[in-house]
């Protein structure tokens, strides 16, 4: 009797077979995948930030250079009010004596401040402290991780 050395074709013609790779290798390999899968999506999460923090970023000095230039229209407006303001006195004092003519401009003033102020207040209420949309997202990515992760 011969024997066949280990890995040649026995004398049936049968070949020995590959050795298949076991559960544990299966799982590590799992494990492989859902390891990169967690690590893929942190890179994705950080670049994400990395992105959202350099887009605020530039629109900040957009905004801040917008706030520049209300800021001078607000004060162009302030000087303009004042002066129609003394105008409107000075005709006035035509008609009347220029404590009235005072006094009426001051109540114009008053119920302009007043009518601003309640339909800035009501806007106010309107606001939404919450970033509806980004908590919806966020919920939405952690469902899809978990759900890779199974």
């Amino acid at each position: 009797m011969t024997s066949t050395p280990p890995g040649a074709h026995s004398a049936t013609g049968a070949s020995r077979a590959a050795p298949s790779e076991s559960p544990e290798s299966e799982e590590q390999s799992l494990g492989g995948i859902v390891s990169r899968i967690s690590s893929d999506f942190s890179q994705l999460v950080r670049q994400e930030i990395e992105l959202a923090k350099l887009e605020m970023k530039e629109e900040g000095k957009k905004a801040g250079k917008a706030a520049g230039m209300l800021g001078g229209a607000a004060f162009a407006g302030w000087m303009f009010a004042i002066f129609a303001s003394a105008t409107l006195m000075w005709a006035l004092n035509h008609l009347m004596d220029i404590a009235w003519a005072a006094l009426i401009v001051a109540l114009l003033w008053g119920v302009a401040a007043a009518v601003l102020a309640i339909q800035g207040r009501n806007k106010m209420r309107e606001v939404n402290p919450k970033p509806e949309q980004t908590a919806e997202t966020l919920k939405e990515d952690a469902q899809w991780l978990k759900a890779q992760k199974r």
